[in-house]
């Protein structure tokens, strides 16, 4: 029971930090966050500040070394960078997708869905493989600490939280 409790606790943190760690496209439901900043907060794109607020959180929660910290940093840019880059093109694919939708173009949205879909298996790969990287890093007790928030915690982003840039 006290295991579960402590399941529940860890989860609803790290999903409140991931919800602050990075705002969400609009038009997208990925990219590690969600609304972030909260009401009335400066929100930001910058992956650097992103990935700075995915591992404040991680390092208070896991207790990272200063190394972890520095490696991980440069993890999570990294793929809230390559997801960032992938904006555009979700973007395009949308607006071409309504416009096949207004037109009865079956044809379009069979290409504009496939489009997206390979849009955001490009992002939660580029998440998942930030995830195992950061995992990776972490020592023994560190790893036994994260596991106990069960396998949902994984693919969504370690950082960011959706846990999901980071942020999914």
């Amino acid at each position: 029971m006290k295991k579960s409790l402590f399941a529940v606790a860890a989860i609803a943190a790290l999903s409140v930090a991931g919800l602050t760690a990075q705002p969400r496209n609009e038009n997208s439901f990925h990219h590690g966050g969600g609304p972030g900043g909260g009401s009335g907060a400066t929100q930001t794109t910058d992956p650097a500040t992103l990935a700075a607020r995915q591992v404040s959180f991680l390092t208070q929660f896991l207790t990272l070394t200063t190394g972890q910290q520095t490696q991980a940093t440069t993890i999570f840019t990294a793929a809230i960078t390559a997801n960032q880059a992938l904006d555009t093109q979700e973007t395009t694919a949308r607006t071409a997708l309504t416009t096949a939708i207004k037109a009865n173009n079956t044809a379009g949205i069979t290409t504009q869905a496939t489009a997206l879909g390979n849009i955001e298996a490009q992002e939660i790969s580029n998440t998942a493989k930030a995830d195992a990287a950061f995992y990776a890093l972490l020592t023994a007790d560190q790893k036994t600490k994260l596991d106990t928030l069960g396998t949902d915690f994984f693919g969504h982003g370690l950082g960011g939280i959706h846990i999901p840039g980071g942020g999914h």
